[in-house]
């Protein structure tokens, strides 16, 4: 039940996080390109790498909390996108280069393939 709470509070606030930082950008940076997104997708990508290389570094291994807080709850709200790229780059480094390569393929193709089906369903025409 902790970690729900944790993985709650800090998906709260990094989702209020992203909302903020997206129309900010949005309004300093006007464009049809989906540049806010995009921004938000690789900052949030390079705060988890710090957040776990410093994690790794110098935290004892049963600092779950703050990991269930930061990277599942805080960075996750922000961008799944940094959960994406970390689950990405721990399969590479552990040598599982195929199973990154099918992980990302499959990631991006078929949830736009299921994202696109669901807005077919919406308007009645799947």
């Amino acid at each position: 039940m902790q970690g729900i709470l944790l993985v709650g509070a800090g998906g709260a606030i990094g989702a209020m996080a992203r909302y903020a930082c997206g129309s900010l950008i949005g309004r300093l940076l006007p464009m049809t390109f989906p540049l806010p997104t995009l921004l938000i997708n690789i900052a949030g990508s390079i705060f988890m790498g710090v957040f776990i290389g410093l994690l790794a570094r110098f935290m004892p291994p049963q600092q779950a909390e703050l990991r269930l807080f930061v990277a599942v709850g805080l960075l996750g709200g922000f961008t799944t996108f940094s959960s994406f790229s970390l689950d990405t780059i721990a399969l590479i480094e552990r040598g599982a280069v195929m199973q990154a390569g099918a992980y990302v393929l499959l990631s991006v193709v078929v949830c736009l393939i299921g994202l696109y089906l669901g807005l077919l369903m919406t308007r009645g025409v799947a």
